[in-house]
Protein backbone atom coordinates (compact mmCIF):
# COMPACT_ATOMS: atom_id res chain seq x y z
CA UNK A 1 0.00 0.00 0.00
CA UNK A 2 2.95 2.43 1.19
CA UNK A 3 4.43 1.68 -2.48
CA UNK A 4 1.46 2.51 -4.23
CA UNK A 5 1.14 5.77 -2.87
CA UNK A 6 4.22 7.06 -3.18
CA UNK A 7 3.75 5.57 -6.59
CA UNK A 8 1.13 7.59 -6.89
CA UNK A 9 2.27 10.94 -5.62
CA UNK A 10 5.01 10.82 -7.87
CA UNK A 11 3.23 10.27 -11.10
CA UNK A 12 0.78 13.27 -9.75
CA UNK A 13 3.77 15.37 -8.82
CA UNK A 14 5.37 14.67 -13.13
CA UNK A 15 1.69 14.74 -14.66
CA UNK A 16 1.09 17.89 -12.51
CA UNK A 17 3.64 20.46 -15.06
CA UNK A 18 2.71 18.58 -18.13
CA UNK A 19 -1.23 19.58 -17.74
CA UNK A 20 -0.06 22.84 -16.91
CA UNK A 21 1.94 23.42 -20.27
CA UNK A 22 -1.05 22.24 -21.79
CA UNK A 23 -3.31 25.47 -20.42
CA UNK A 24 -0.63 28.12 -21.85
CA UNK A 25 -1.07 29.13 -25.13
CA UNK A 26 2.40 28.08 -26.11
CA UNK A 27 2.81 25.72 -28.93
CA UNK A 28 1.74 24.85 -32.43
CA UNK A 29 -1.89 25.63 -33.55
CA UNK A 30 -4.02 24.84 -36.65
CA UNK A 31 -6.04 28.04 -37.43
CA UNK A 32 -9.43 26.58 -39.50
CA UNK A 33 -11.20 29.91 -41.59
CA UNK A 34 -14.47 30.44 -39.85
CA UNK A 35 -16.02 31.10 -43.71
CA UNK A 36 -15.30 27.81 -45.23
CA UNK A 37 -14.49 25.76 -41.85
CA UNK A 38 -11.41 24.13 -43.47
CA UNK A 39 -7.32 24.66 -42.02
CA UNK A 40 -6.21 27.61 -43.25
CA UNK A 41 -3.14 27.71 -41.59
CA UNK A 42 -0.17 26.61 -38.76
CA UNK A 43 0.89 29.34 -36.06
CA UNK A 44 3.92 28.51 -33.47
CA UNK A 45 2.82 30.51 -30.05
CA UNK A 46 5.97 31.25 -28.08
CA UNK A 47 6.17 32.88 -24.78
CA UNK A 48 9.59 35.07 -24.28
CA UNK A 49 9.15 36.92 -20.61
CA UNK A 50 5.37 36.67 -20.44
CA UNK A 51 4.67 37.85 -23.67
CA UNK A 52 2.87 35.48 -26.85
CA UNK A 53 3.89 35.93 -29.97
CA UNK A 54 2.56 34.16 -32.77
CA UNK A 55 4.29 33.39 -36.62
CA UNK A 56 2.71 31.45 -39.15
CA UNK A 57 4.61 28.26 -40.38
CA UNK A 58 2.87 26.69 -42.77
CA UNK A 59 -0.11 27.76 -45.47
CA UNK A 60 -2.95 25.33 -45.94
CA UNK A 61 -3.04 26.41 -49.89
CA UNK A 62 -4.99 24.61 -52.92
CA UNK A 63 -2.64 23.60 -56.02
CA UNK A 64 -3.70 26.79 -57.67
CA UNK A 65 -3.16 28.96 -54.76
CA UNK A 66 0.44 30.77 -54.79
CA UNK A 67 2.04 28.68 -52.45
CA UNK A 68 4.41 31.34 -50.88
CA UNK A 69 2.09 34.89 -50.79
CA UNK A 70 3.19 37.76 -49.43
CA UNK A 71 1.30 40.47 -47.50
CA UNK A 72 0.43 43.17 -50.49
CA UNK A 73 -2.19 44.43 -48.18
CA UNK A 74 -0.18 45.13 -45.05
CA UNK A 75 0.35 48.61 -44.23
CA UNK A 76 3.59 48.14 -42.20
CA UNK A 77 7.40 46.65 -41.96
CA UNK A 78 5.48 43.49 -43.57
CA UNK A 79 4.19 45.28 -46.65
CA UNK A 80 4.97 42.23 -49.72
CA UNK A 81 7.27 40.34 -47.33
CA UNK A 82 6.37 36.57 -47.04
CA UNK A 83 3.29 35.23 -45.18
CA UNK A 84 4.93 32.05 -44.13
CA UNK A 85 7.38 33.32 -41.36
CA UNK A 86 5.43 36.46 -40.61
CA UNK A 87 4.98 37.40 -36.84
CA UNK A 88 1.01 37.79 -36.95
CA UNK A 89 0.26 37.63 -33.08
CA UNK A 90 2.53 39.73 -30.70
CA UNK A 91 2.39 41.53 -27.44
CA UNK A 92 -0.06 39.16 -25.26
CA UNK A 93 -0.05 39.15 -21.96
CA UNK A 94 -1.57 36.29 -19.25
CA UNK A 95 -4.69 38.79 -17.14
CA UNK A 96 -6.48 36.23 -15.30
CA UNK A 97 -7.76 33.32 -17.53
CA UNK A 98 -6.77 35.22 -20.65
CA UNK A 99 -4.18 37.11 -22.55
CA UNK A 100 -4.27 40.22 -23.62
CA UNK A 101 -3.00 43.48 -24.44
CA UNK A 102 -1.31 42.41 -28.06
CA UNK A 103 -2.64 42.40 -31.58
CA UNK A 104 -3.19 40.36 -34.41
CA UNK A 105 -2.42 40.85 -38.18
CA UNK A 106 -4.48 39.43 -41.02
CA UNK A 107 -2.64 38.58 -43.87
CA UNK A 108 -5.60 38.69 -46.08
CA UNK A 109 -6.47 41.94 -45.27
CA UNK A 110 -3.85 43.14 -43.97
CA UNK A 111 -5.40 44.65 -41.13
CA UNK A 112 -3.84 44.84 -37.87
CA UNK A 113 -6.91 44.14 -34.56
CA UNK A 114 -6.68 44.59 -30.74
CA UNK A 115 -6.54 41.00 -29.64
CA UNK A 116 -7.13 38.31 -26.88
CA UNK A 117 -6.84 34.30 -26.76
CA UNK A 118 -8.52 32.11 -24.06
CA UNK A 119 -7.26 28.46 -23.94
CA UNK A 120 -10.28 25.48 -23.60
CA UNK A 121 -11.09 22.32 -23.36
CA UNK A 122 -8.45 21.37 -21.58
CA UNK A 123 -5.63 23.41 -23.61
CA UNK A 124 -6.93 21.50 -26.93
CA UNK A 125 -8.69 24.47 -28.31
CA UNK A 126 -8.01 28.52 -28.59
CA UNK A 127 -10.23 30.93 -28.88
CA UNK A 128 -8.63 33.71 -30.81
CA UNK A 129 -10.36 36.95 -30.89
CA UNK A 130 -9.59 39.88 -32.97
CA UNK A 131 -11.27 43.23 -32.37
CA UNK A 132 -11.33 47.14 -32.88
CA UNK A 133 -12.03 48.93 -29.51
CA UNK A 134 -14.02 46.75 -27.64
CA UNK A 135 -13.74 42.99 -27.84
CA UNK A 136 -17.53 42.49 -28.43
CA UNK A 137 -16.57 44.50 -31.95
CA UNK A 138 -15.10 42.04 -33.13
CA UNK A 139 -15.08 38.14 -34.86
CA UNK A 140 -13.17 34.47 -32.90
CA UNK A 141 -11.68 31.99 -34.28
CA UNK A 142 -11.30 28.25 -32.74
CA UNK A 143 -7.92 27.16 -33.46
CA UNK A 144 -6.77 23.46 -32.38
CA UNK A 145 -3.65 22.41 -30.87
CA UNK A 146 -1.50 20.52 -32.71
CA UNK A 147 1.16 19.17 -30.83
Amino acid sequence: MRTFLTASLLAAAFAAPLAFAQESPAGLWKSIDDASGKPSALIRITENGGVLQGKIEKLFRTPDQDQNPTCGLCTDARKDQPIVGMTILEGLKKDGDEYNGGQILDPKNGKVYKSKLTVRDGGKKLEVRGYIGMPMLGRSQMWLRQE
